[in-house]
């Protein structure tokens, strides 16, 4: 069985960063999905993929599937660079501003 070992990116909605600090192990599907013709519902027999193990770092992931046989594979996040202005939400109200600030 194959896992993927990642952090987690920042959905759409999050404007902060939760849960995206956390390790994720994530198995690969052993099988195809498979539409049932009554209901129309899809699933599989397959539950390692419900299967979403957490961890403080990479290294405890990277353990813990050494230490159960399990081939993975590590993507390594991208890093976002900060959106820090110099002076901030105040400097709109200084009174040093050299342009005039309106809406």
């Amino acid at each position: 069985m194959r896992a993927r070992i990642y952090r987690p990116a920042r959905n759409a909605m999050q404007s902060g960063t939760a849960r995206t600090r956390q390790w994720v192990l994530d198995y690969a599907p052993a099988e195809a999905r498979a539409t049932d013709p009554l209901m129309g519902w899809t699933g599989s027999g397959d539950t390692q993929s419900q299967v979403r193990l957490r961890f403080a770092t990479q290294a405890e992931a990277e353990t813990y599937a050494r230490a159960n046989g399990i081939d993975y594979v590590v993507q390594q996040p991208r890093e976002r660079a900060a959106n820090i202005r110099p002076q901030g939400y105040g400097e709109n109200f200084a009174t040093s501003r050299r342009q005039v600030w309106t809406h």
